[in-house]
């Protein structure tokens, strides 16, 4: 029998530059010692979880984290969980993209020399099909922006939809369906610190 597709998401605990605000996206940054005390913090939670696949983002902050939770299975490198290319944005922080460009939104926007919504969106779209072929329990690592264009997708929302969640550093959200009714995928837990599963 097959076993139902349930979906954690991490992102990556704490860095330098998500400290202050500047986007990452390909830039290989690693976790500060907060950020590797932040996924520690999960470790315990995920202990009591069995997963079928473990898959994270190329980038070493996320591949940190998933070694960090020590889930007792090799994981799996795929790129489409890569954060948002930020193109000539990577490294500036918002505020400052917005005195050159006061009405830019990401998520309407795009990056020039990256990414725009649409290719987000299909990114995102690609790795939810690829998803679906599995079954149980999947670990993700990723990161911010990228979880929140999946967490929209997911859920049939269109990309720029994601602006409206949120996603902290080393938290954890869970995709899945809604209880008895396995064709409608919800959104079961999001935005999820170690304190709020009551981890110590």
């Amino acid at each position: 029998m097959k076993k139902p597709l349930k979906l954690y998401f991490v992102r990556h605990g704490e860095t330098a530059w998500s400290l202050s605000g500047q986007h990452t996206g390909s830039t290989d940054i690693a976790l500060t010692e907060n950020g590797e005390d932040q996924a520690r913090k999960l470790a315990a939670y995920f202990g009591t979880v069995s997963f079928t696949h473990v898959l994270t983002s190329p980038r070493k902050r996320a591949r940190r984290t998933c070694e960090l939770l020590r889930l007792g299975k090799p994981s799996e490198i795929n790129e489409d969980l890569s954060e948002w290319d930020y193109g000539t944005y990577e490294g500036r922080r918002t505020v400052d993209i917005l005195k050159d460009r006061p009405d830019w939104n990401l998520w309407e926007d795009g990056c020039p020399g990256g990414e725009m919504p649409e290719d987000v969106s299909a990114r995102a779209d690609r790795l939810i099909a690829y998803l679906c072929t599995l079954q149980g329990n999947v670990a993700l690592f990723s990161h911010g922006h990228f979880g929140c264009a999946l967490a929209a997708r997911w859920i049939g929302l269109a990309v720029n939809e994601g602006q409206h969640f949120v996603i902290d550093p080393a938290s954890l959200g869970i995709l899945g369906v809604a209880p008895r009714h396995d064709e409608v995928r919800a959104i079961l837990l999001w935005n999820a610190s170690a304190n709020d599963l009551s981890i110590r």
